[in-house]
């Protein structure tokens, strides 16, 4: 599938259905399936060539990895019916979220197709994950970080092809993806488990320590400032609240905190700081206000590449507080591009842009939504903060990510990865 992807336009739309087909094999074959997918739709157009069928393919995968779920769940057959309660609690919210967009958006189609879709991805992951024995999950998960791993590997020769590496702005370090705004997070993610991993282990193994420290580079080389404070803050929240979440000693949920290779590390850190001078201080500042944005802070940086979203937000729910505008609906419902199938009139794609995840959700659902939705969340940050540091860190950064980029309800790009991750923590042991 994936030589298929790269090789020609005609094949790379064939090589979606091929991964709609594995992952009919079985539940662990769903959860690789849509990694893939999300692989497939985020490659550089300068690694891979276009897949004019890209929408159609990837819910073919949505499908065949729903289908597949159901089949050994018992609702296909005669055996007893088995569903967690987060997937209940999911198919819940998505009919309740159905239901909203059916009495208030103003393009309901297109609003009650991407609750399904959300609904579906986010319900069939959390079966998947829910259902296979420790020895299946672990083996997954650490099929997931692998190909992470492997994207950064493939990434790092293209540092030095710009042509390639930056092809999107020539400011920002895109990788083998379309965008920096996909890499960095993406990095941002990796880097956030193998810091955990690392505070996890009373012995860090060395491999975590280098990968937390080469995907923190690589997200700031790429410019994503959300992926930067993400990374750190997700880790930094993580590491200061499961103690309490889990009400298990620190000794318990992080012993790596006491090892002397991360206090070796973290003053070799400081060592380089102070020896770089002045070169580590104008990165950082090019990185908080770049392509020539002239900011004092992080505040002020946030306010000048989101403020404007913001303000239309805000007008929406000053003027709908309880109902909202409709799930997924832009900020100006009459400029919203809608793409639809030629042959039902379906709509496949109708991308907007929002940024703020929190501001976004009350705008398009009211604040009764809106609680409905935090509740949902709370129970995955709850599920994930008594399992493990590593978990509730993937949570943490998959939530402070949508501050800056609102992929939250994303399921056909960017968003398909963190629902991958947030499934892991939501049914981890």
């Amino acid at each position: 599938a994936v030589t298929l992807r790269l090789a020609s336009t005609s094949t790379a739309n064939l090589s979606y259905f091929i991964v709609a087909g594995y992952a009919l094999f079985g539940r662990a074959h769903v959860i690789h399936a849509l990694a893939l997918s999300f692989l497939f739709s985020m490659l550089s157009p300068a690694i891979a060539p276009e897949a004019s069928l890209a929408a159609v393919g990837r819910y073919a995968v949505v499908a065949a990895s729903a289908l597949s779920v159901l089949m050994r769940s018992g609702w296909l057959g005669k055996t007893a019916l088995r569903v967690g309660y987060p997937t209940l609690a999911t198919l819940a919210l998505g009919a309740l979220l159905v239901g909203h967009s059916v009495l208030v958006s103003p393009i309901v189609d297109v609003s009650v197709l991407k609750v399904i879709s959300w609904t579906v991805v986010a319900a069939t992951l959390l079966a998947a994950w829910g259902s296979l024995d420790d020895e299946a999950r672990n083996r997954s998960a650490q099929d997931i970080v692998a190909g992470l791993v492997a994207i950064m590997v493939l990434s790092l020769p293209l540092l030095a092809i710009p042509s390639i590496g930056y092809l999107r702005n020539g400011a920002g370090f895109q990788g083998i993806f379309s965008q920096p705004q996909a890499f960095g997070p993406t990095m941002a993610l990796l880097g956030a488990w193998s810091g955990a991993r690392m505070l996890a282990e009373s012995r860090p193994q060395w491999r975590w320590v280098l990968l937390t420290g080469s995907c923190l580079v690589l997200v700031v080389l790429s410019g994503a400032r959300t992926g930067g404070l993400g990374m750190v803050f997700g880790l930094a929240g993580a590491v200061l609240l499961v103690p309490a979440l889990a009400r298990r000693p620190v000794r318990v949920m992080l012993p790596g905190i006491r090892s002397r290779r991360i206090y070796l590390v973290a003053g070799a850190a400081m060592i380089g700081a102070l020896l770089s001078g002045t070169l580590l201080t104008d990165r950082l500042g090019e990185y908080f206000s770049k392509r020539g944005e002239e900011v004092t802070s992080i505040g002020g940086a946030y306010q000048q590449s989101r403020g404007a979203l913001i303000t239309d937000m805000m007008d929406n729910i000053a003027e709908h507080p309880w109902t909202g505008i409709g799930f997924g609906i832009a900020s100006r419902p009459d400029e919203m591009i809608v793409d639809r199938d030629p042959v039902l009139g379906l709509p496949t794609s109708a991308a907007i842009e929002k940024g703020v995840f929190p501001v976004a959700l009350v705008e398009e659902v009211g604040l009764f939504g809106a609680v409905a939705v935090l509740a949902w969340i709370w129970m995955v940050v709850r599920r994930a903060s008594r399992a493990s540091v590593t978990a509730l860190a993937l949570v943490l950064t998959t939530l402070l990510l949508n501050m800056g980029e609102n992929t939250f309800f994303s399921t056909g790009g960017l968003g398909l990865l963190p629902l991958i991750l947030l499934a892991w923590a939501a049914t981890a042991k």
